[in-house]
Parts: C-alpha cells; sequence; structure tokens
C-alpha cells in the first residue's frame, strides 16, 4: 500500500553546501526529518553544481519517511549567468540590466526544459523571455 504523504516542501539550496541553518532546518524539524541526514546527501547529490542554487523537492510521509528530487537551476539564476549580471532590476519597465539574443534564450530555455511545463522548444523560449522581461532584461528579435 502506499505512504500517506504529510508534506511536500520546497527549497532553493546553495548546491553542495547547504547547512541546517534557515530555511532548511525550521522547514525539516517541524515534520520530524532529520536534518543532517537530508542536508549530506543533498550536498552529495549537487555537489557538481556548486555554485549555482538547486531546487529540491521533498516529500515527507506520515511515517515520517521522506524522499526528495532535485531539479535545474532556476530560469533567473540561468539568466544571470548568462549576462554576468549579480541581480535583475528594482524597476524592470524603466531600468534595464542586459540583453539577451535568442541563442542566449534558446540555449537557456534547451537547459531548463525538462523542469517547465511544456516539450515545445518555441514555448520554452516565450517562458524564459517572460522571466527575462521581469528581471529587467531586454530580448533581442
Amino acid at each position: 500500500m502506499a505512504k500517506k504523504v504529510k508534506a511536500v516542501i520546497k527549497v532553493n539550496l546553495p548546491a553542495g553546501e547547504a547547512t541546517p541553518a534557515p530555511p532548511v532546518g525550521p522547514a525539516l524539524g517541524q515534520h520530524g526529518i532529520p536534518i543532517m541526514e537530508f542536508i549530506k546527501e543533498y550536498n552529495a547529490r549537487t555537489a557538481k553544481f556548486k555554485g549555482k542554487i538547486i531546487p529540491a523537492v521533498i516529500t515527507v510521509y506520515e511515517d515520517r519517511s521522506y524522499e526528495f528530487i532535485t531539479k535545474l537551476p532556476p530560469v533567473s539564476s540561468l539568466i544571470k549567468e548568462a549576462l554576468k549580471i549579480e541581480k535583475g532590476s528594482g524597476k524592470p519597465n524603466k531600468e534595464k540590466v542586459g540583453r539577451l539574443t535568442r541563442e542566449q534564450l534558446e540555449a537557456i530555455a534547451q537547459e531548463k526544459m525538462k523542469d517547465l511545463n511544456t516539450d515545445d522548444l518555441e514555448q520554452a523560449i516565450k517562458i524564459v523571455a517572460g522571466t527575462a522581461r521581469s528581471m529587467g532584461v531586454e530580448i533581442e528579435s
């Protein structure tokens, strides 16, 4: 018989460098999950992505067991990496922080395709472009 799911927790953590400090400790502690066990396993799985933010989706079961999957870095992180910028614009409609070419958009969309809710490259490019616009990044046609 399938286990009953108690909670699903989503966290964005630095790859290979997660610590039991907030946000991980309190989020897992309140569900009775062994925090250090999760931290060690997460850091082992994500060590090759050091320096990036890797989201994890943790499924907690009624019997206090858990499992988790790691995803690819968020689209915003990939855009910042491609443009070599620290952060997006505070006023995206007025202050622009960079320009993405069609080729860069396509590369980011292909990298992130597995986590997006589409199988169509054109739709994935539109999703990435929307994120870029909300960060104050201009899109070259």
